[in-house]
């Protein structure tokens, strides 16, 4: 059986993107997971996960492990701290948005359902988000929509 633990598990991911910066591990795959995602991010202060988001076909769960994050929600912001768990339900109610507004780094994990194919929706930006199978993957804004027909012979 396979141990990871959450409070000193290599962190071997990075995400370099200003305002969006993380370092992670992929806790599922190392845990030889088929079924269920968890992925344990740490964020400096400052950082967000990712773009506020909701998705379709997948519930995820966030586990606060250390520190003391924001979650940005439907119903607004609150600040979390360790122990805390949330539930995001898939669709608009699941929106969601972790950041770091301490001045000391934080850990969550985050543990999802996901599967593939995938949808996210990003409403800041308008954008949708598609994952498919071998790790192919396309972003759109909703104002590049076309006809069901448009392209067909």
């Amino acid at each position: 059986m396979k141990v990871f633990n959450l409070f000193d598990g290599e962190l071997d991911e990075r995400r370099d993107q200003p305002g969006f910066s993380w370092t992670a591990a992929r806790v599922g795959t190392a845990l030889g997971g088929k079924l269920i995602g968890a992925s344990l991010y740490e964020l400096e202060p400052g950082e967000k996960s990712f773009p506020y988001h909701y998705e379709y076909g997948a519930e995820e769960w966030l586990i606060v492990v250390a520190g003391a994050p924001t979650l940005r929600a439907p119903d607004g912001e609150r600040e979390l701290r360790a122990g805390d768990t949330v539930a995001f339900p898939e669709g608009p109610e699941g929106a969601h948005q972790v950041l770091n507004r301490s001045d000391k780094p934080t850990r969550v994990l985050i543990l999802s359902t996901k599967g593939l194919p995938a949808v996210a929706v990003y409403p800041d930006s308008d954008k949708l988000g598609a994952w498919l199978e071998d790790g192919e993957w396309a972003m759109f804004r909703r104002g590049d929509e076309v006809d069901y027909w448009e392209g067909e012979g």
